[in-house]
């Protein structure tokens, strides 16, 4: 609005609505041009006394001023159908409606973890939540790693950092990741500063520690999700600079600060629970439904050890059995591609629900998502943990508490043979609805939700 005295003009505009209607239209809603010229004087001075007259364009400008802070109300007020009910019914959009802007709708998160899908996964299984509880989501990983993909499918905005790997054994990379850690925590500060979150969350991984102490630095809380049995050294650091600890086994709460541990379990990828037996029938070409069905996952990027061992054994299987053999990546036989029976992927995404519905038992690694996916699931399953050797153990751990609660088999990898691995497979069948009760009776909890809860316990303060 503004008023030219010198020419003796007096314009009020209002142009409004962004939004929704100028995707249609250029709409100006309130748009009086008043200009004192000589038609204008000779048209309207017969039907009004010039006082009159100027007392009633002084009225029409004062209504016109009046007018602007409600146009512009319902302006913003369109701009949150426009923009915050496609935002809230899952459709990310490039810019936020004004009620997200201020904070009044809409509260931010930014996630973290990654360097294997087990880092990932959990996050994936909380964002339909964070969305439907109004959070805008973003996510922090490495620049290359599992998780970019894995993140970038599910069409929330990904920012890459620098990443350094913490190693317990010698390399000479652990001469040279510090100072890539400590470019991802200059560089983690930027991203925070940024996206101005309200809450950050973490899955661990070796991504995920300058997230987690740049949100330290810039004041934002910050809750960790431990899914092992004992922290793995990326949340140990991390720790300290956490709000609040999820973990996934009460004898996780011993070695957390008692102030901030808290047992959620792990979250659980509801898509999982939904799977068509039916579909990854024909998936998998086979053509025998009197089979029973096996299941074996390697973990993201596959196990030699499993994946020699089920071959080996692989025409003693398929007499009684169908195989689905997740192999990870590169790790495919082409010389059995075309095996009656037998199904080989280097990795499932969407299939991997329709996989487990066909499943009639799992046999699995012991990372402590996959083997809450198999408890939320209630499959029969062998886990073969990673060896000493080759891990600091924590898979040990989780397949042993498993097995102490009767949830599952346990084969260490040292005792691994076609014979062992026969007379597993064979035992489980055996004692199959014995499994399947032990996990019906179980003490599973509502991860979800719990976590859930603390993310907006923690994004209000």
């Amino acid at each position: 609005t503004f008023c030219h005295k010198g020419s003796h003009l007096l314009h009020v505009y209002h142009l409004s609505f962004p939004g929704l209607i100028n995707k249609f239209m250029y709409c100006p809603f309130f748009l009086l041009i008043i200009e004192r010229t000589e038609p204008f004087e000779k048209v309207f001075r017969p039907c009004f006394d010039r006082n009159f007259r100027h007392f009633s364009l002084s009225i029409l400008c004062f209504l016109s001023i009046l007018s602007l802070p409600v146009f512009h109300f319902i302006s913003h007020f369109l701009d949150f159908f426009a923009y915050g009910y496609y935002k809230y019914g899952r459709i990310e959009v490039q810019n936020p409606c004004f009620f997200a802007q201020k904070g009044l709708l809409m509260k931010k998160i930014v996630m973290t973890g990654g360097g294997t899908a087990g880092h990932v996964t959990p996050n994936i299984a909380l964002m339909p939540a964070l969305r439907n509880e109004g959070f805008e989501i973003s996510y922090i990983g490495s620049y290359e790693g599992i998780e970019k993909r894995l993140i970038e499918e599910q069409g929330v905005p990904y920012y890459g950092i620098s990443s350094g790997k913490l190693r317990r054994y010698f390399d000479p990379k652990n001469f040279s990741d510090p100072f890539k850690v400590l470019k991802g925590y200059a560089q983690s500060i930027r991203l925070l500063k940024k996206i101005k979150p309200d809450v950050v969350f973490s899955k661990g991984g070796f991504v995920s520690v300058p997230v987690v102490l740049a949100a330290k630095h810039c004041k934002v809380p910050a809750i960790i999700h431990e899914s092992d049995l004992t922290p793995g050294l990326a949340n140990k650091l991390a720790i300290p600079s956490a709000t609040k600890v999820c973990c996934n086994f009460p004898e996780t709460l011993s070695y957390l600060p008692k102030e901030k541990a808290v047992l959620t379990g792990s979250p659980i990828r509801q898509e999982l629970l939904t799977g068509n037996a039916d579909f990854a029938f024909s998936l998998c070409h086979f053509k025998d439904h009197s089979k029973q069905t096996i299941l074996i996952v390697g973990g993201s990027s596959g196990s030699r050890v499993i994946n020699t061992a089920i071959r080996g054994l692989l025409p003693e299987l398929l007499k009684n059995y169908n195989v689905i053999h997740l192999c990870g990546k590169g790790n495919l036989d082409d010389t059995l591609t075309a095996t009656d029976g037998y199904a080989q992927f280097e990795y499932a995404n969407k299939e991997l629900s329709d996989m487990f519905a066909l499943a009639d038992l799992v046999i699995s690694r012991a990372g402590a998502n996959a083997i809450c996916e198999l408890l939320a699931l209630r499959k029969p399953n062998i886990l073969i943990p990673l060896s000493a050797a080759a891990s600091r153990g924590d898979q040990i751990l989780n397949a042993n508490s498993f097995r102490s609660q009767g949830f599952s088999y346990v084969l260490e990898e040292e005792e691994l043979s076609n014979t062992t691995l026969l007379e597993a497979i064979e035992h489980v069948f055996h004692k199959k609805e014995a499994y399947i009760e032990a996990m019906e009776n179980s003490n599973s909890r509502n991860s979800i939700d719990t976590i859930i809860g603390l993310i907006l316990d923690a994004s209000k303060k």
